[in-house]
Formats: C-alpha cells, sequence, structure tokens
C-alpha cells in the first residue's frame, strides 16, 4: 500500500507538468507496467483528480481542470510560499475569512519542517498594519470583475459618489488593483472617453453585462499600479492635498508607503506629495508623520484649520 501510495504521488507530480505525457513514457518513469499505469490514472480519478486522456499516436494523459477542487500536491518550497500569500492576504479587506480559512486547513497538514520554516519567517518578519481598516469587499465581485477584464466585457454599474449620490456608469473594464487598504477598477469610462478608477466597494453591477469590446493600450505605459497611485485621489479620497516637503524626491517616496499618496520631484531639495483621505483627520497625521517641514500649496480649507488647531495644541502640551 505504502509503495503503491508513492507511486500514485510521483504519477500526480507528473501529470501537473504542463505536457501530455503517453502511457509508455509513464510506464519507464515509475518502471510500471502500461497497464498499471491506467489502473493508477483511474485511482486518481476516484480520489478527484481530473485526469484528460486523448487517444492517437499523439496522445496521452495530463491534469485537467474539474469542477470541484482536489487535494493538491504541492512540493516544500511551493507549501511555504502558499502559507506565507495566505497570511500575507489575510490582511487584506474583502478577503480575510476566506484566506483564514485556507490558511488553517494547510497549517494543520503541515509536516513538522514546513511549520518550523513557517514558524521561523513568521517570528522573524513584521507586517506594518494600515492605519485604518479598509472597506469590505465581496470577493465574488471581485472575480466576477477580474473576469470581465480577461474576457473584455462591458459593464454597467451603479456607482456611488463621496456624498452618497449614485451614478450609472458604462466601462470597459481593464484591471483591479489592491492598493493600500482598499481595491480599484481601472477601466476606460466610455461616456467620459477617458481612462477612470473606482473603488470597488462602491460599484454596483448591472447584469447582463455588456458587448466585448477591442484591447485598448492602458494608461501610464501599461503601468497600471503608477497610474492609480497618481490619479485615484479623484476616485478614492473626500479630501486632497498638494504639499512641498522639503527633502528630495526619492528621500521622500522610500519614507512614505504608496497608499499615502504620490511623489514627484520640485528641484533636488524639495518634493511635492500629492495625497488625501477621507477625513481631515486622517489627511492631518499623513503630514505629521513626513519629519520634515511642509507647506500645503492646494488643500481644502478645513486641514488648513485643523492643522492650525493641532499646532495650537501641541504649543500648550510643550508650554510647561
Amino acid at each position: 500500500m505504502i509503495e503503491t501510495s508513492t507511486r500514485l504521488l510521483k504519477l500526480l507530480t507528473l501529470l501537473q507538468s504542463p505536457r501530455d505525457w503517453t502511457g509508455a513514457e509513464l510506464a519507464e518513469k515509475l518502471q510500471v507496467s502500461p497497464r498499471t499505469v491506467r489502473t493508477d490514472v483511474e485511482r486518481l480519478r476516484s480520489l478527484g483528480y481530473p485526469v484528460d486522456a486523448t487517444r492517437g499516436s499523439v496522445g496521452g494523459y495530463r491534469l485537467g481542470a474539474g469542477a470541484a477542487l482536489p487535494p493538491l500536491l504541492l512540493d516544500d518550497d511551493e507549501a511555504v510560499a502558499v502559507v506565507i500569500g495566505l497570511r500575507k492576504a489575510a490582511g487584506i479587506a474583502g478577503v480575510e475569512e476566506m484566506s483564514l480559512r485556507a490558511l488553517t486547513k494547510l497549517e494543520q497538514v503541515l509536516p513538522s519542517r514546513l511549520r518550523r520554516r513557517v514558524n521561523t519567517l513568521a517570528s522573524y518578519t513584521v507586517q506594518v498594519p494600515a492605519d485604518v481598516a479598509g472597506p469590505v469587499v465581496d470577493p465574488e465581485l471581485l472575480s466576477q470583475l477580474a473576469a470581465l477584464c480577461r474576457d473584455r466585457e462591458q459593464l454597467r454599474f451603479d456607482y456611488l459618489s463621496h456624498d452618497g449620490s449614485a451614478t450609472l456608469r458604462r466601462i470597459e473594464p481593464h484591471r483591479l488593483v489592491n492598493w493600500g487598504r482598499r481595491w480599484y477598477l481601472v477601466g476606460f469610462d466610455r461616456e467620459k472617453d477617458d481612462w477612470r478608477t473606482f473603488r470597488v466597494d462602491r460599484i454596483q453591477p448591472r447584469i447582463p453585462t455588456g458587448p466585448r469590446f477591442a484591447a485598448r493600450e492602458l494608461p501610464e505605459g501599461g503601468d497600471v499600479s503608477a497610474y492609480v497611485s497618481r490619479g485615484v485621489s479623484r476616485a478614492a479620497w473626500r479630501y486632497t492635498a498638494s504639499v512641498e516637503v522639503a527633502v528630495p524626491a526619492s528621500v521622500l517616496a522610500e519614507q512614505l508607503s504608496a497608499a499615502v499618496g504620490a511623489v514627484e520631484p520640485i528641484d533636488a531639495q524639495r518634493s511635492l506629495l500629492r495625497t488625501g483621505a477621507d477625513s481631515v483627520q486622517t489627511l492631518a497625521v499623513h503630514l505629521s508623520l513626513l519629519d520634515a517641514d511642509f507647506v500645503v500649496r492646494d488643500g481644502p480649507p478645513e486641514l488648513t484649520a485643523y492643522l492650525r488647531r493641532l499646532a495650537d495644541r501641541y504649543r500648550r502640551a510643550t508650554s510647561s
């Protein structure tokens, strides 16, 4: 029985490679007869693995996609990588619960040698938490939007603005971006005849979807993350500000998370930070962490008033 189980695992490993295997090739690799190969293939199918077979001189076996997810076979490095990825995903709004469930199942079956590697990585690495919790996004909606990007199908949806009003949008969806603690959809707005960024948690799709569309050249030369970083304030933040900071752009970019805003050089010693938040309090926190002199070039009057109140508060706190 042990020999049979070991052979099945080896057969499964071979079938997971991106190629077709003839029965004779598998028999040679496993050092068994072609009849045993056929028997082992049927055993894998009974366990839920969809092994496809084609006939003819160039026919063979390969592992196909099934209606249900069978047990997975991972090598040591793959298993560690999956655990690390699931732990990171457990901090992304909208997929926390599913990631934790999958993580629990996987960690329960990890052999001790791998559990030690994973625990060592967890003990000696630190993930900085976000300042605020992100809005919860339905994973089913993420999957639906990703499929529309893949299949190039237009999408009509009701979009909720900052003030709570809804507008009907019709776009060509191209990419999903996880930026900070939020999910964004980048698409070409058919009515505006321009690229736009939308917060996924504010999207209410209308079914059925629209017709297919031809591929367009993505903004920023295909660097969608850069496009979202520079333009997300138009779609995501209630309050925005342009702030001149007395440090070089390269230094400031290293100090700030991409979720805080986009950095542009002014000259060798100064940089421009385009930032924003849903509240002036959060925006003020971002500015207080700059650890450098700054001037608000363009921002809401509420931010200016709040910064003055903070300055008075700090002076009173240090006056005694």
